[in-house]
């Protein structure tokens, strides 16, 4: 893959009535190539593009979004706004908190995915496997004395749910991501 992106053109009347007038486009360059390895596994390839982007973003960003209520824990509800609050375009007391843990949740997704590692946290102990051979003479794996291998299977669990949570995040709110 590569991908040149050039800076965004300057639009101010005067340049759009210029080129305009020597026929040309002032329009931002974009040149993308693909190649076929990039989409085996396009998740893993786009990953440690997205999650730079989505950094920077939380640290630059300049306002925020409506985030729906039903996408955020409890507590960052925030205060029931009056008709007149809401009529003069005000936001609750919770607004831009409920976008900074909408970004956090993306962020972990996509981190959680570039690192790739973080199934290990959730196992334990050494695997201890013996070959038993059979009265037929085949051959059988069996667990050892020595197996003390163990999942924690709901924390993992948990934290899957989590990492697909902000993918289903970053899909709802793709359209949002503008600093």
């Amino acid at each position: 893959m590569k991908v040149e992106i050039s800076k965004y053109p300057i639009h101010r009347w005067y340049h759009n009535w210029a080129f305009g007038k020597l026929g040309r486009v002032n329009e931002q360059k974009i040149k993308v190539r693909i190649d076929p390895w990039d989409t085996w596994s396009m998740d893993h390839t786009l990953a440690p593009i997205i999650l730079p982007m989505l950094k920077q973003l939380k640290e630059t960003k300049q306002g925020a979004p409506c985030v729906d209520l039903e996408d955020v824990p409890q507590e960052l509800h925030g205060k029931k706004l009056t008709k007149k609050q809401k009529d003069n375009g005000e936001v609750d007391d919770k607004h831009f908190e409920r976008w900074d843990w909408v970004l956090d949740e993306m962020i972990f997704a996509f981190d959680s995915k570039v690192n790739g590692d973080w199934e290990e946290q959730f196992q334990s102990g050494e695997i201890s496997i013996q070959w038993k051979t059979n009265a037929d003479g085949t051959k059988e794996a069996v667990l050892g004395p020595a197996h003390t291998f163990e999942v924690d299977r709901e924390g993992c669990k948990q934290y899957q749910e989590r990492i697909s949570n902000g993918f289903r995040l970053f899909g709802k709110y793709y359209e949002c991501l503008w600093d």
